[in-house]
């Protein structure tokens, strides 16, 4: 697995800013409805990423090398580096998403439920922030160190790029 780059998470925000921004244009056209922006969303995005936070803890300990501690299974440190390039993705669309909502209704600011939109699509953003950025910090952590420089020459065996 190639480690997330900055330009997948990029790309994948403007697509969902991209479809946050028209999705409320169609909603309306289709419906006659404002499209809702809820709370949960937000609230769920924190709640994910608090709960990815905790693992993240967890892993950090147990590849921390300290005695007593048990070791992290190579086959669950595979499986927890797909969950957070997983979490990385998903909060850098997610972002993305709720960042092109917050677009669309920043111009209606002035009316009380698109003030609420905006607000409520700001903290799904914060959420998705933190999201990402959690998912970032596990995927880091759980890389397999680099071999140093002389036991490549010993070994003949060249070190793999980033």
């Amino acid at each position: 697995m190639q480690p997330t780059r900055a330009r997948t998470l990029v790309y994948l925000a403007f697509a969902g800013a991209v479809v946050g921004y028209f999705l409320p244009r169609i909603w309306d056209s289709l419906s006659g409805n404002i499209m809702p922006v809820p709370l949960l969303a937000a609230l769920v995005l924190f709640v994910l990423a608090g709960a990815l936070l905790w693992w993240t803890l967890g892993v950090r300990r147990r590849l921390s090398g300290k005695p007593g501690v048990e070791r992290l299974d190579p086959m669950l440190a595979a499986r927890t580096v797909a969950l957070a390039m997983a979490a990385s993705r998903t909060g850098a669309l997610v972002a993305g998403f709720y960042a092109g909502v917050v677009i669309y209704f920043v111009p209606k600011v002035g009316l009380t439920p698109d003030r609420t939109r905006v607000i409520t699509g700001s903290a799904a953003v914060l959420g998705a922030i933190a999201l990402l950025a959690v998912a970032l910090w596990l995927e880091r952590i759980c890389r397999i160190p680099e071999p140093p420089a002389d036991d490549a020459a010993t070994t003949g065996r060249r070190p793999q790029p980033s």
